[in-house]
Formats: C-alpha cells, structure tokens, sequence
C-alpha cells in the first residue's frame, strides 16, 4: 500500500497506491505508518496523488498515524492531494493538521 520513493537524513519519501482510500484499507494504512516510523526514525513525506476518494475512517487513521509520528518527534508531510481531496482537507481544517505541499520538490529542506 505505501512503497518508498527514496530516502534522505531525515525524510521517508512514499507513495501511497490507492485509488479508495477508506475504512477497508484504514488499518493496514495505519499500521505501515507506524512501522515506518519505527524502522526508520524519519517523517514520512506521503505522495497520496492517487487518491480519488478518501473517507472519515481512513482520515482517522491518518490524524492517528500523525499522533503517532508526533509521539516519537516525526511529522508526516503529504504532498499531491487531487483537487477534491485538497478542498475536503480544507473544508474539514485538516490543511491546518497536516503540512501540505504540491510536490516531493516543494517540501522545505529535503
């Protein structure tokens, strides 16, 4: 579900590969977060451009993961939101939770 782009001192750079992302998936999303976090000690900079639809239980499992990552002094940053998916972050204040940047290329020191 989540494959590794490339890495850098401080940054994981992924891809999650779903189309759906909801409450069939929310867990496993959830649990790859956090081994991410565990394994590699670094923020996780998500490309989640291929998201077309997200729901309520997947948004949980991502401020959770975040929780997580805040817990251990990593950040999860997410880069690429479809239009749609951008506009429902905005319109639930999410943007305000999570960094959210155009490209890998935007992110601030990587």
């Amino acid at each position: 579900m989540i494959s590794i782009y490339k890495e850098d001192t401080d940054n994981l750079f992924a891809e999650l590969s779903l189309k759906e992302a909801n409450m069939a998936n929310a867990d496993l999303f959830k649990a790859e977060l956090i081994v991410l976090f565990d394994k590699y000690h670094k923020n996780v900079i998500l490309n989640i451009g291929k998201v077309e639809y997200i729901d309520s239980s997947f948004l949980g499992a991502l401020v959770s993961a975040l929780k997580y990552g805040i817990s251990v002094k990593n950040d999860i940053i997410l880069v690429s939101l479809q239009k749609d998916i951008a506009d429902l972050f905005a319109l639930i204040r999410l943007d305000k939770v999570f960094k959210i940047y155009g490209s890998f290329d935007d992110v601030p020191n990587h």
